[in-house]
């Protein structure tokens, strides 16, 4: 599957929005990825989640942070035919809770459905490390590092965006009048 083909269903889902959006970051952007709207439809979360899982072998668990990435680390499993579990926050930490449990010596890839900085990624390779795995890889749908590797782990995405971005003073959709909006999670 080719770059072309995963923008066509971020677009046909809505994942990709085009407006006036303040980032996690603070930043402003023209352009949001929703990623979380790919997953509604199971045939084609399906589809990207089989895509990204080919690129690797010998996984035995996947696991991603929540709450992007909860139904992704699954679908991946799925496709693996491996575990999956996803870290969360508590008490602002990134951990493994509900009984999740990674074994020493345990093969585990790590996904995201968009990476921008991989802060969260960072996070969860931390938590699978200090429990003794090997993390194999990063798997994400969208990476906007702007080409960029952070983890020191091979990283596959379908797809690299590079979406501009300006603080709050120097945008030109504030500038303009354009309202802004905050879509994201936190």
């Amino acid at each position: 599957m080719d770059g072309q083909a995963v923008l066509d269903i971020l677009d046909c889902t809505g994942a990709r929005m085009e407006g006036h959006f303040r980032l996690s970051s603070g930043r402003h952007a023209a352009t949001y990825m929703q990623c979380g709207r790919v997953f509604e439809s199971a045939s084609l979360a399906e589809k990207l989640c089989r895509e990204l899982a080919g690129r690797f072998s010998d996984v035995d668990a996947v696991v991603g942070p929540a709450l992007g990435a909860v139904i992704m680390s699954y679908e991946v499993s799925r496709c693996l035919g491996c575990r999956n579990m996803f870290a969360e926050r508590e008490n602002g930490v990134m951990t493994l809770r509900r009984g999740f449990a990674i074994r020493p010596g345990e093969r585990v890839l790590v996904v995201e459905d968009a990476v921008t900085t991989g802060g969260s990624v960072k996070e969860v390779m931390g938590v699978c490390l200090e429990r003794g795995a090997d993390v194999l890889g990063v798997g994400a749908l969208v990476d906007r590092t702007s080409g960029g590797n952070p983890f020191g782990v091979p990283f596959e995405a379908l797809v690299r965006i590079s979406i501009p971005s300006w603080t709050a003073e120097e945008c030109p959709l504030c500038k303009q009048g354009i309202p802004c909006v905050k879509p994201g999670s936190r």
